[in-house]
């Protein structure tokens, strides 16, 4: 079942996708499979993350993505692409992201959600 968002909270992350792009879950799998290297970041919550994953990703939940992103990629340029379950915090990490230096950020449109839709592999 899809989360309710209130208004408020669509404004910010629609605001926010004026600066962050998007990626969709099909062009991440055709990147996988190519062997293109970038960071791929699960930025949901320990739970989440643990009932299911994307092959590869690393989890810095949105809490703590901010004060982490430096131990775990220092570097700014590399590419990174967010998830979360809709697509909404990772737009919203990705803004910070970005705020903070990260030039080549990306959010997967759609989420986990997106992902699972689609078919694609996951891991438990």
């Amino acid at each position: 079942m899809e989360k309710k968002h209130s208004q408020k909270f669509v404004d910010l992350v629609n605001e926010a996708l004026n600066r962050v792009d998007e990626i969709s879950p099909a062009e991440v799998v055709s990147r996988l499979q190519a062997g293109v290297s970038f960071e791929l970041i699960d930025v949901r919550e320990a739970d989440e993350y643990e009932s299911g994953h994307i092959p590869g990703a690393r989890h810095l939940s949105k809490g703590i993505i901010e004060r982490d992103i430096a131990d775990h990629v220092p570097d700014t340029d590399r590419e990174i692409v967010l998830y979360c379950g809709g697509g909404y915090r990772s737009v919203l990490a990705g803004d910070n992201l970005q705020k903070m230096g990260y030039s080549n950020v990306k959010s997967m449109a759609g989420g986990w959600r997106q992902w699972r839709e689609n078919g694609f592999e996951s891991l438990r």
